[in-house]
């Protein structure tokens, strides 16, 4: 949970602050200072936002890559779950 003090920023802001970057040629420190937002906060977001785009380094997920990995986890646990608890179960006869 973010503190009360957390800025939030409409997804259309998000991604003009990108564009910015993207078409500047300026840092992304450089765009952030002008916008008085975090640059860590931009770096990541320029970051996946060049990934999805499919030009990200080498091994980076994609925004949809990281959503399957988090549904993909998620069904492995409960699937392991569901093991422990037929192993408790008594045999049937």
């Amino acid at each position: 949970m973010g503190s009360k003090y957390t800025k939030r920023y409409t997804e259309e802001f998000k991604r003009d602050a990108i564009a910015l970057v993207d078409s500047s040629g300026r840092t992304v420190t450089a765009v952030a200072r002008e916008l008085g937002i975090s640059s860590e906060s931009l770096r990541g977001r320029y970051r996946r936002a060049k990934a999805d785009r499919g030009e990200g380094t080498p091994g980076e997920l994609s925004s949809a890559e990281r959503e399957e990995l988090k549904w993909l986890r998620k069904e492995v646990r409960e699937q392991q779950q569901t093991i422990e608890i037929l192993k408790k179960r008594p045999p049937s006869s």
